[in-house]
């Protein structure tokens, strides 16, 4: 099936992102596997994630350590969004994101969601947490 699957390259610091994500967003660890004991040991450091893949409600995220030391990791001009049902479950993600992150726009009710906003987190990441509006639903 064709689809699309956002995939982040973080400095070294991948492991401690997929526990962030398995707290701040519920996430669920699909795959996961350091450099060590895997076909590309000595591509990066041992203990360094090759590879993960977790899963965030219906969606999926792939991720890793860059192995090249100058890599461009996690910063860009990509945002991942994050749909939810309800305006709890936004203040809690959204807050969850926050923690150690940099908010760029504080979570709030707008013309087109009951709540909206926007934060990169403390790897580097920047995500929009939205609650459509009951019209939308």
């Amino acid at each position: 099936m064709l689809g699309i699957t956002p995939y982040i390259s973080f400095k070294g610091d991948c492991a401690a992102a997929i526990e962030f994500y398995k707290t701040a967003l519920d996430a669920e660890v699909r795959f996961s596997q350091t450099y060590d004991g895997s076909p590309m040991v000595g591509m990066g450091e041992a203990s360094h994630i090759m590879h993960c893949t977790i899963r965030v409600g219906g969606s999926e995220i792939m991720m890793c350590d860059d192995p090249n030391p100058a890599g461009v990791a996690a910063a860009s001009n990509i945002s991942l969004s994050v749909g939810v049902g309800d305006v709890a479950q936004a203040n809690r993600y959204f807050g969850n994101l926050s923690d150690g992150g940099n908010v760029i726009m504080p979570l709030q009710k707008t013309f087109w969601a009951e709540a909206f906003g926007m934060v990169t987190d403390k790897f580097g990441v920047k995500w929009m947490v939205n609650c459509d509006g009951a019209e939308a639903r």
